[in-house]
C-alpha cells in the first residue's frame, strides 16, 4: 500500500471536511496554483500560525490534483469547478505527499529520520514503476528522472526539524536534501510547502531560493485563503442562532490583508460555533506558541509594550527582517515581535503592531501575572480589588490603588499623556474583563466615553468611567450626566449603572474617585 505517492489519504480526510456543518470553501485557490504548474514560478512555500487552515488546503489539494482516483463529485459544487481549467488539471497528476511531522518509531538519529520518508518514497515509486527494480539509483532525484512522468511534490510541516529543535547539526543536510530532490528537476511540476516558518534564513547560499514564500508579514497573493474572511464569517454565523456576528468579532477577529480586509482565526471560529460558546481555543501546541515564552527574551525591553497593547493602543514598528526559527532566539525589541507575528500571537498591518483580538487578549493577561513582569505581575493579581471596591463604591479605596498604580516602577505610567492615564486605569481593571466587555473612547450619547463596561452578568451593573486632569471628579460625573454616556448601556437593557468619576491633581500629585449609582 502506498504511503507517499498518489494516496488516498488526502481525498478522504478533504472528503470529511467538505461535509462538515461549517465548511468554508476556498477551492478557488487552485486556480492560482495551477497557472504555476510546470512554469520557473512553480515552487511556492506557504508559512502561516497553526490553526490558519493550511493543511485543510494542503489535503484539498492532494485530492483535486491526485490521478489515483476520481474526484470530480467532491469539486463539481466548489467554487474551482468555475474556472475555464476546471478539468484540465482535475485527477491529472502524480502525487508525492510528504508529512514532515513524522518521527521514526525506532531510532533517534537524523539519518533515522531522513530514511523515513527516503525509504518510503522509493518504496512507493518502485510499485509505482516495477521496471524500475532491475536498476541502481544513488539518490531519489535519479530514480524520479527515471520515471519520464512528472509529479507535483505536497509537504506538510516543512520546517518541523527547525521549529522543534531536532538535529541542529543537520539542518544544512536537510537543505541539501530538498534542493538535491527539487531545484530544477524536470520531473517536478509543481512543488507545495508548507509550515510555520519562513524559509529565507535558513537557507545560506542558494539552497532554496526557487521558492517564493508567503508568509503572515509578506502575502499579496493568498492571504485570503488562510483565515476566515468577514463575509465567509457572517455566512458560517447564519448556520446556527446561538451566537451573534459580534460576539464572534469581538472574539477572534484581528488580523489583516494587504487592503485592511479582516481575518479570523479558522480553527476557534469554528470550534466556537460548534460549541455554541465563545471562549478562547488557544491551545499550545509547543513551546513556541507561548505568549511568554517570546516575551521573556527580554522583558524589560517590551514590558511598557504590552502594557499599551493590552490598554488596546498599538505598538508603532517597522519589521525590515522576518524571524525565522533558524536563526538565533528573538533578543531584540522588532525579532521578537516579528517571531509573534509569524506565529499569529500578534497582529501587523501598517506598521502598527497590536493583539488581535480578546483570545489572544486572555493569553496576554497570563503573561502579565507572570513574576518577571514584576510590578506590573503585583498589580494584575490584586485587580480583582479595584473592581471589588468600585462595585461597592469605595472610592477612596478606588484612588489609593490607582495612586499606588501611578507610584509604579514603570516609565508608561507616569501620566505623561492621555493614554498613560488610560493605562493605569486598564491595569486597574484588568480582571474585570472576566466579568465585563470594556471598551475605550466609544461613542454614546453625545460624546466619546473613556470606558465603559458592558457586564456580562445580569446581576452585575454597568460602569462608566470618566477620566479628569487637575479638576475634580465631580467634574467628571456631571460630564456623564450631561452628556448621557449611559445611553449605550440602557439601549442594553442593563438596570444599574455606576458612574464612576477619577480625577489626577498633578500638583498634589494624588487621585480622587467618587462613584455613584445611576437609574
Amino acid at each position: 500500500m502506498a504511503i507517499c505517492l498518489n494516496t488516498k489519504s488526502a481525498y478522504s480526510i478533504f472528503q470529511m471536511l467538505a461535509q462538515d456543518t461549517f465548511f468554508v470553501d476556498k477551492s478557488d485557490i487552485i486556480e492560482k496554483l495551477s497557472a504555476r504548474i510546470n512554469t520557473p514560478n512553480r515552487y511556492i512555500c506557504i508559512t502561516k500560525p497553526r490553526r490558519f487552515g493550511k493543511t485543510s488546503v494542503l489535503n484539498m489539494l492532494g485530492a483535486y490534483y491526485c490521478k489515483a482516483y476520481d474526484s470530480r463529485s467532491l469539486f463539481d459544487g466548489l467554487k474551482i469547478a468555475r474556472s475555464a481549467a476546471y478539468t484540465a488539471h482535475l485527477n491529472k497528476y502524480n502525487v508525492v505527499h510528504l508529512s514532515m511531522n513524522s518521527l521514526p518509531d525506532n531510532g533517534k538519529t537524523y539519518e533515522d529520520y531522513m530514511n523515513l520518508f527516503k525509504n518510503a518514497v522509493r518504496r512507493d515509486i518502485l510499485e509505482a514503476y516495477p521496471k524500475l527494480k532491475a536498476q541502481e539509483f544513488s539518490n531519489l532525484s535519479e530514480l524520479f528522472t527515471a520515471t519520464e512522468d512528472k509529479f507535483i511534490f505536497i509537504i506538510d510541516e516543512w520546517d518541523y526539524i527547525f521549529s522543534h529543535e531536532l538535529y541542529p547539526e543537520h539542518h544544512g543536510d536537510f537543505l541539501e536534501f530538498l534542493r538535491a530532490l527539487l531545484k530544477d528537476k524536470p520531473y517536478v511540476a509543481l512543488v507545495y510547502m508548507t509550515g510555520v516558518l519562513p524559509i529565507k534564513k535558513y537557507s545560506t547560499g542558494s539552497a532554496l531560493n526557487m521558492f517564493k514564500e508567503y508568509t503572515m508579514l509578506k502575502d499579496p497573493s493568498y492571504e485570503e485563503y488562510f483565515g476566515f474572511t468577514e463575509n465567509e464569517v457572517e455566512t458560517l454565523c447564519q448556520k446556527q442562532t446561538a451566537l451573534t456576528m459580534d460576539e464572534i468579532r469581538e472574539w477572534y477577529n484581528g488580523y489583516q490583508t494587504k487592503d485592511g480586509s479582516r481575518l479570523y482565526n479558522p480553527r476557534s471560529v469554528v470550534c466556537a460555533l460548534e460549541d455554541s460558546a465563545c471562549q478562547s481555543y488557544w491551545t499550545r501546541t509547543g513551546k513556541m506558541d507561548e505568549v511568554l515564552f517570546f516575551l521573556k527574551y527580554n522583558i524589560a525591553e517590551v514590558r511598557d509594550d504590552v502594557v499599551k497593547m493590552v490598554n488596546g493602543t498599538p505598538v508603532n514598528l517597522y519589521i525590515e527582517e522576518e524571524y525565522s526559527a533558524g536563526q538565533n532566539p528573538p533578543g531584540s525589541r522588532e525579532d521578537i515581535y516579528s517571531a509573534m507575528i509569524i506565529y499569529g500571537l500578534l497582529s501587523y498591518y501598517d506598521g502598527e503592531v497590536r493583539i488581535p483580538n480578546k483570545e489572544l487578549m486572555i493569553e496576554f493577561q497570563k503573561a502579565l501575572k507572570d513574576d518577571d513582569f514584576g510590578y506590573v505581575a503585583e498589580l494584575v493579581r490584586n485587580s480583582n480589588d479595584v473592581l471589588d471596591a468600585t462595585l461597592n463604591k469605595d472610592g477612596d479605596k478606588v484612588a489609593s490603588y490607582l495612586h499606588n498604580i501611578h507610584n509604579s516602577e514603570l516609565p508608561i505610567l507616569k501620566y505623561n499623556d492621555e493614554n498613560s492615564l488610560s493605562c493605569v486605569v486598564t491595569l486597574a481593571y484588568l480582571s474585570a474583563r472576566n466579568k465585563y466587555r470594556v471598551e475605550r473612547e466609544e461613542k454614546s450619547g453625545k460624546g466619546f466615553v473613556d470606558f465603559i463596561f458592558y457586564p456580562r452578568r445580569k446581576n452585575l451593573p454597568g460602569i462608566i468611567i470618566e477620566l479628569k486632569a487637575d479638576k475634580t471628579p465631580e467634574d467628571a460625573i456631571a460630564q456623564i450626566k450631561e452628556k448621557e454616556y449611559c445611553e449605550k448601556l440602557r439601549a442594553e437593557n442593563v438596570a444599574q449603572i455606576l458612574a464612576v468619576g477619577m480625577n489626577y491633581d498633578t500638583k498634589e500629585k494624588n487621585h480622587q474617585c467618587v462613584i455613584e449609582t445611576l437609574g
